[in-house]
Order: structure tokens, then sequence, then C-alpha cells
């Protein structure tokens, strides 16, 4: 193919309206593009830089076997290119991608573009601007790792008039993006986070700039330069500039590894069948298997029908047949398997060579030469740690383990032998079998940077390989998690957000006080008698008489599920309460008061809410029957109302067809500014998954019955 027709090509790969752009100092001629070897692969991809929408962008085009395809855009981070070119900075078989930033400001930016599994990286250091006739430099000073160049802001959660809202802090605590969104999650390798606004999510960029708007009901986290969305038609597979890739929506999308995303579809016969998407969102592998594995090493394991699995390659070719009832994904060139249905599990090599027979209720894959196994199966687990021979290294005798990396294991032992379904509490072991620790912990976490995150009775902190306490880090109380994140450490304890640098020094905690008119604060106050069981409820101050604050404050307390509990008991279940401001006007504070109490090994545990409204004024608290008129039929009215949006709104399908639905005089029920809002709880009119089915009504459908003059009312019409 000519120069000329594969810039015709490339062209007709960019985005509408998107224009080439030559760098001042570009030593590759009149063509806008060189052909380097950026991933690695040994093929040459297109490497240029383009204009779209006011902003630079440095793009990348690889060469699916048809066309040539964009496989990663990186916005710029100047107004002009003053340099690009490709060279090996770090690696004889790959090109990094080097730019200098020109800026109005005259103060150049270096960026050295390496390719990850996410596509683009800047892996150049922090830098600091510099005079123009500095050049372009880098600076060794206080270099990051990689995942801490990608991870510059960090999610923080803030209690608000509005509700919890969440924003992003930058590494000294400093607010950067306020608290708008509804929910935010971790900004990921490639510079993108998953935020959520008005129940839908969306993708932003570290500007705030939205790549992808809020119009998924899902998105999950990048594998590979793509993440997989959900909406009302499907799952799809969407690259990291928001570019929806799949032409077809599909039941289900899984993460992308090497190159291949599990896929599933119905056949004419309305079975489920499984294939594998490639990264640019086409039918690799068409749907074909019963059942598919995520690929590792090039290689998967697929279900081809009962009795019969298979080991593909990425292009679907068989290389191994396996006449089991069942085969496991491939780790370390092992796999789990049962010869019969329901029968004791064993491993095969992938020749399908028995290497250790089956004797096993459990067997998990491979990892660092070790695997976890049960010998005695459900609810009596006994787990033990073999190596590849099949050799007990941890005898069968614990109630857990879970593999934490660096060599190292926590073993478990049952919190109480008789109810082994509560949990455990966990040692630190080798892999080898040496104890390092008593059973001390109830929380480990994998090693990460030569250190696990760890939970005992009273406090969260880290502990070294050796099991030892990590001098200079964090030491929390309360039961949680430690993660290092970015440059940071970022804490969740007793369902808290906070963050600390490297050296313990707190960056960023959440402030327990929520500001309303003067002379009014609501203030959050922590209630934890035990490990399992932790509520934060409100509390008043600034209401006109200290006798009704008083009296409204225990009332909150009381509602908020705040009472005695044994210290040192060990509870049948786990009790978390909360709350959020869900409506403030006038005089009227409406408070949600909500709580998750899950019994131990159970399914699921059951959710709760309370909404309390009320008036700052006086303490009065209000309820449904306040709102309406005297004598008037307000149970009947609404319950019609609710039963024909039922009726009439497809996004109530979800409600039991023969359920009866009645609003009651106790309703569960919040206002707003301009509408009644009607709740039932889970599994009364509606399965458990559909949560607290709300049905809002606004007032003006309710005008003949609201007590426009009545003590309710008047406390959010001030007039």
């Amino acid at each position: 193919m000519s120069m000329r027709n594969e810039l015709h090509w490339l062209r007709a790969a960019l985005p509408a309206g998107a224009e080439w752009v030559i760098p001042d100092q570009w030593p590759y001629g009149d063509s806008p593009v060189v052909a380097t070897d950026v991933d690695g692969d040994g093929m040459p991809e297109w490497i240029g830089a383009c204009r779209w929408q006011d902003d630079l962008y440095v793009v990348v085009f690889k060469w699916n076997g048809a066309q040539w395809v964009p496989v990663a855009a990186e916005k710029g981070k100047g107004d002009g290119i003053g340099a690009f070119y490709a060279a090996h900075t770090s690696d004889p078989y790959r090109a990094d991608v080097i730019v200098g930033w020109a800026r109005r400001d005259g103060r150049p930016r270096l960026s050295i573009y390496q390719w990850t599994e996410y596509g683009l990286t800047d892996i150049a250091p922090d830098w600091r601007e510099l005079p123009a006739d500095d050049g372009y430099r880098t600076d060794d000073a206080d270099r990051e790792t990689g995942e801490d160049r990608a991870i510059r802001l960090y999610p923080i959660p803030v209690k608000t008039t509005r509700g919890t809202l969440w924003g992003y802090i930058d590494k000294r605590g400093r607010t950067v993006l306020p608290p708008t969104y509804e929910y935010a999650m971790s900004f990921q390798d490639n510079g993108l986070a998953v935020v959520q606004q008005h129940g839908k999510q969306g993708v932003i960029d570290a500007k705030g700039d939205y790549v992808a708007k809020p119009v998924y009901d899902s998105i999950s986290p990048f594998s590979e330069g793509v993440a997989t969305v959900y909406d009302r038609e499907g799952s799809k597979m969407m690259d990291d500039l928001g570019h929806i890739l799949t032409p077809r929506a599909y039941d289900y999308i899984g993460t992308l590894k090497n190159g291949r995303a599990v896929f599933n579809r119905m056949d004419e016969a309305g079975h489920t069948r499984y294939g594998y998407l490639d990264r640019q969102g086409k039918e690799a592998i068409p749907a074909r298997y019963e059942e598919a594995g995520d690929f590792e090493d090039g290689r998967a394991v697929v279900k081809i029908k009962d009795g019969e699995y298979a080991l593909i390659g990425k292009n679907g070719q068989r290389l191994a047949t396996y006449r089991q009832a069942s085969v496991g994904p491939l780790s370390e060139g092992r796999m789990s398997f049962q010869r019969e249905p329901n029968g004791k599990y064993g491993y095969i090599d992938e020749k399908g060579r028995v290497v250790i027979p089956p004797r096993f209720t459990a067997a998990m894959p491979f990892r660092d030469g070790r695997a976890v196994v049960d010998t005695a199966g459900q609810p009596d687990s006994r787990y033990g740690l073999i190596d590849k021979s099949g050799a007990f290294v941890i005898p069968a005798e614990y109630n857990d383990i879970l593999p934490l990396g660096d060599q190292r294991v926590a073993i478990g032992q049952a919190i109480d032998p008789a109810r082994a379904y509560i949990g455990s509490k966990y040692a630190l072991a080798t892999t080898g079998g040496r104890r390092l620790t008593g059973f001390d912990f109830y929380e480990m976490l994998p090693f990460d940077k030569g250190y696990s995150s760890v939970s005992d009775r009273n406090y969260t902190y880290f502990i070294d390989r050796n099991g030892k306490p990590a001098a200079g880090l964090p030491r929390l109380e309360g039961s949680g998690s430690l993660e290092f994140t970015g440059s940071l450490i970022g804490a969740d304890v007793d369902q808290r957000r906070s963050y600390y640098d490297r050296s313990g020094k707190p960056v960023w905690k959440p402030d327990p006080t929520i500001p309303l008119e003067p002379p009014y604060l609501i203030r959050e106050m922590k209630y934890r008698p035990n490990r399992d069981y932790v509520v934060y409820y409100p509390q008043i101050e600034g209401m006109a008489d200290p006798a009704v604050e008083r009296r409204t404050n225990e009332k909150l307390k009381r509602l908020s599920a705040v009472k005695p509990v044994p210290a040192d008991k060990q509870l049948d279940a786990d009790y978390t309460g909360d709350f959020d401001v869900v409506f403030y006007r006038d005089d009227l504070l409406v408070l949600e008061l909500f709580a998750y109490n899950y019994p131990f090994g159970a399914a699921h545990g059951m959710p709760s809410r309370e909404y309390v409204h009320l008036n700052l004024a006086n303490g009065d608290m209000y309820a449904l029957k306040d709102l309406f008129k005297p004598g008037a039929p307000f149970t009947k009215t609404l319950t019609d109302i609710v039963k024909k949006q039922i009726a009439t709104n497809p996004e109530y399908s979800y409600v039991f067809p023969d359920s009866t639905v009645e609003v009651k005089p106790d309703q569960l029920f919040h206002v707003t500014e301009d509408a009644l809002h009607i709740l039932f709880p889970p599994y009364e009119i509606a399965p458990y998954a559909a949560g607290f089915p709300t049905f809002v009504i606004p007032f003006s459908q309710l005008a003949d019955i609201v007590d426009t003059n009545g003590a309710f009312w008047k406390s959010f019409h001030r007039a």
C-alpha cells in the first residue's frame, strides 16, 4: 500500500473534524505520521498528532488485518507541539513517543509516552515550570511509579444538604473537582474515572470533562484500554475516548484480557453460547461455547459440551481437548478438573494428563506454585495449601486460606467453631508453611509494596512480610482497609474514607459537620460498641430551646438504633447505620436514616430506611397524615396514583404482578420541593434486587387534599 493510500485510511479513521498537526521539530518529512513499533509485537504502528475540538492528541493506529484503527489517543498537555519523535528510551523492542509541549505562557513541558496495557501512559516524572530557554527536561527528584503518575486525583465523599456528594482532591488534600457527583470512583492508570450523575454513570478526565456522558447504568474499570458499559440495550465495549466499539449490544461482555473479552448471546435454539471479542469490539471467536474463561498467556479454557472441554488459542484454534466433567481455568500449567459431576477435584496439565488425582472437594488455581484446596466441603470446610506435586505444605485444617502474594498466605481459624459461617481470625504464614503471627486479624489484604493491610479487633494498619506492624505508616482505630493509591495511602475504616501521605500524616479527613442556615448545624456522631456494630447518627445544634434540642437529639439517636450492644460478645450479624440529608428548605430538614443488617452466613443482608421530617424551629417531627387536610382520603388517593404508575410506566415492570399495592398511614415517605415520594421496602411489592421501589407524586396532583395551611406544609413554604 502506498504512503498516499496509508494516509487516506488513517485520515478516515480520525474523528470527524480532526486535523493532523505537524510539530515544529518533526524529523519525518512531509508525512504527519511515523511508523514505529510502540507495543513490542514486532509490527509497526502509525503515530502522530492531531487537533480535535480545540484539543491536541497523540494518536496511535494499528492494523487489525483489514484496516487501520485508532488504538490510543492521549489528550495533549499544551497549546502546541514543539517537538515530536519516537525513540527507544527504555526498551530495545518498543519505541516511546517523546513530545515537547508548547504553552502560551512560554514554559514548555516534556511527555514520554510508553505503551502499557491501558494504552499510552505518560511516564515522564512530575514536571516543573521552566523558562523557555531551558528547553525540555525532567527532574529526577521525587520520582513516582507509573501508577503514581497516572493517579493524581483522589475521590472524596462530602456530606451536604443535598446528600452525600463526591469530588476529587490532589495529593496535598486540596479540592480540585468540587463535590457534585452522586458517586465517584478512583482515577485509573489511563487518567480516567467513572462517576455517577442522576443515577447514570459516565467517564471524566482529570479536568472533570466528560469523555463519556453519564448515560449508562454501569461502567466497568478499564482494562487494556477498554471498558464494558451497560445500558437498557445491553452490554457494549467502549474505548478510552468514549467511543462504543461494538456494533451491537450483548447480554454480557467480560473484562478484556490478553486482547480478548468473553461475550455471550442466544443461539437459534434459545441456548446461551459464549465467544470472544477483540479490542476493536469485533467477534474474534464466534459464540459457540457453553462456557468460556478469560485468556491468560494467550490461552483459555472453554466448554464444548457436557463432558468435553478444550484449551484454545486467541484465534479459537483448539490446542488440547479434555474429556472431563469439568475443567477449571489454566494457571501455571495446571487446571482443576472433575472426572464425574459432583465428584472430587484434582489437577491436569495442559496436555490433559492427570498430575494430581481427584481427592479434594474444592481446588483453586495455582499461584506462585501453590494452590488452596478443601478436603471436607461446606459447611465444615477444611482448607490446606498444596504444591504442584499435590503434597500439603499447610495441612488441611483451617476454616479459610487467603493467598496474599509475596510468598505469603493468611490462614484462618473459625471465630466460633460451632458456627464456622461467622468467619475467621487469620494469621500470617509463608507459602512454605511457617506461621509468622498469632491468629490476630479479622481482615488481611494481599501484599502491595511489601505491606499487607490488616484489621484486628480495634485497629487497622499495615504489617510487613514478617508480620510486624509497619513503622511510620497509618494506624487507625476501627475496622477496614488501607491501600497505596498514587502517592497517597487511602483508608476505608468504619465506613469512612480518608487519605494520608507516605509518612502517615493526614492529608484529608471528612468534615463531621453539615452547616445549615445559621444558627443550625448537623454534627455527625459515631457509635461503635462492637467491631460488628457501627452507626453514624445526626445531632442537631443551634435550636432555640435547649430542652427541645436535647429531646430531638435523643429521638434521633433512638431512631438510628443507638442502643446497648455488648462490646466483647461475637454478634450474629454485622450492622451498619448512617444518614444523609434528603431535603432542606426553610424550617424543614428531611433526614434519611439508613442501615444494613447482614446475618453472618446469609445470602444477603436486609437494608432499612427511616425518614425524619424535622421542624428545626420547634422540634416537631411530621407524619404522612400531617401533609393532608383533616379527613382527606389520602391513603386511597395515593394508592390509586401508585397503581396507575405501575400500570402505565414500564419502569415498574419489576413489581410483582400479584402484589397487594396499598399505601398505609405509616407508609415510608419523604418530601422534596415539588413532590411526595412514596417508598416500599424490599420484598413487599417487588424482588429484593429492586431495592426500595419509589413513586414520585407531584404536589400538583394532590392539590385537592394537601393542607397548605398546615404546619407541615408551611415548614417548607414560609411564604
